[in-house]
């Protein structure tokens, strides 16, 4: 039988208590692999001994996850997706039900401290290359648990049915009109009628409630897994299973994630990182409007306009980049693209790469013009997330570690911070011509970050890796 290969489970020292347990967990153990789970996962994988301040925020994502799927159960206890009641509910979750404004401000403050995280989180694998070969996989798990968050926030930005609510989902839902031949179809699906309405509501509680979670928590199942199956980047980007101790097998230069990381790393982590949210939770949950809008407060009436629609703060370098899309910045764009098809037609070394180059630049070219500025904005939005599927393939340095990089390579990176926040911020206010051009520069500071990368990692000095971690 499977079960009877398994060590059993001892506890020393066994008073009438222990021994009960000990027999307990020996049954469980050789019927659900429990005690293999716990040593493959925690006790017996070996992960770099120099993890730094970087690595926090993988397990503070984790926890932040429990904390929005504990709270939401909560809520939806007491929430009623109806149009008529849904503003109204809310109303009552934060005035009547017990406790009820602690787990809605626990809910929308940690939706933000999500967002934090999960991009603290991919800026250290920017850093030290995580997304580099033998982690390809990894990444792009990751890549897809960032798409399901965002759908996530997106789904259920419209439940508290509060002005705000209502027209940005009314705008964002409107821009896959824009699309060709599908758009109409498509927008009409995701609304369930030809207008934000009661369907819509039903319809995004359904995906915020149900069918993104499950998804989600799949995915980061599925990340971890891969994580632990290739095993853990260090900030010195060297693969620590290639130098075994002899006696025992284990990495020279690792150490067992519990109790070392768990106990010495994690929970100290998570208890600054209580901290502060808790100052955030009970002193400023709306951060002046950036968390939780004031216009939110207000119940949706769909014959008034708010006079500035932005989405929540962790939208808005998005926003920037398809606000940025005007009918002038479609010259640009074009003479960006010819000189990046020439630049890849004159250095690539195979044939194949170079018609398949000039075929697909006449194609964009002719697209240009055929369709609205309107249409590439989406088109530029949505590029603006997925190149980051790109990354393992695009970056040809021989070293992963920013700290082994060059200039460019670090001065590229800087960039693409700058412009990243700078997005972010323009994304919040309203539209004026000098905030257009500056969303338009930065729009291309952006996609040079990853378009060019094939050429500057390779071009860059980089220093040579040393033999093992340096802590």
């Amino acid at each position: 039988m499977a079960g009877a290969d398994k060590q059993p489970v001892v506890v020393t020292d066994a008073g009438p208590l222990n021994g009960v347990l000990s027999s307990l967990l020996t049954w469980v153990d050789q019927r659900f692999p429990m005690m293999t789970l716990w040593r493959g996962h925690m006790s017996e994988y070996y992960a770099p001994k120099n993890f730094n301040f970087w690595y926090y925020f993988g397990s503070l994502a984790t926890v932040v996850l429990v904390l929005q799927i504990v709270t939401g159960i909560f809520l939806t206890m007491h929430y009623k997706p109806d149009a008529a009641q849904a503003f109204a509910s809310v109303e009552y979750i934060m005035r009547d039900v017990p406790g009820g404004w602690l787990i809605r401000y626990l809910h929308s403050t940690g939706a933000s401290a999500f967002f934090i995280v999960v991009y603290l989180h991919m800026f250290r694998g920017l850093l030290y290359g995580s997304y580099r070969k033998p982690r390809e996989l990894i990444w792009l798990f990751g890549m897809l648990i960032y798409l399901c968050l965002m759908a996530e926030a997106f789904f259920g930005y419209l439940l508290p049915w509060g002005q705000m609510s209502y027209w940005g989902a009314q705008v964002i839902v409107n821009l896959f009109d824009a699309l060709p031949v599908i758009g109409p179809d498509l927008s009409t699906w995701i609304r369930g009628d030809y207008v934000v309405s009661d369907a819509t509501l039903n319809r995004f509680f359904a995906f915020h409630v149900i069918a993104i979670p499950l998804v989600l928590v799949g995915l980061v199942a599925a990340h971890i897994m891969a994580l632990h199956e290739v095993g853990s980047n260090n900030p010195d980007g060297i693969e620590i299973k290639k130098r075994l101790d002899p006696k025992t097998g284990h990495p020279v230069d690792g150490i067992p994630f519990h109790p070392y990381y768990t106990i010495g790393k994690d929970l100290f982590g998570m208890m600054v990182f209580l901290v502060v949210f808790a100052v955030i939770l009970f002193f400023m949950p709306e951060m002046g409007g950036y968390f939780l809008e004031y216009n939110n407060f207000i119940p949706a009436d769909p014959l008034k306009t708010p006079p500035h629609i932005a989405p929540v703060w962790y939208f808005t370098p998005y926003y920037s980049v398809l606000r940025a899309v005007t009918e002038d910045f479609m010259w640009v764009l074009a003479l960006m693209l010819i000189a990046y098809a020439v630049l890849v037609i004159r250095t690539a070394r195979k044939p194949a790469v170079r018609v398949a180059t000039a075929s697909v630049s006449v194609v964009l070219l002719a697209g240009f013009f055929a369709f609205e500025p309107k249409v590439w904005g989406v088109v530029l939005m949505g590029a603006a997330t997925l190149v980051f599927f790109l990354l393992p393939w695009l970056d040809r340095s021989p070293v992963k570690s920013i700290r082994y990089k060059g200039v460019l390579c670090k001065a590229a990176l800087a960039l693409f911070v700058v412009a990243f926040v700078i997005l972010g911020y323009l994304g919040t206010l309203a539209v004026t011509e000098g905030r257009t051009l500056a969303a338009q520069f930065f729009t291309l500071v952006y996609f040079a970050f990853f378009l060019l990368m094939p050429w500057y990692t390779r071009m860059d000095k980089t220093k040579p890796e040393p033999g093992r971690v340096t802590g």
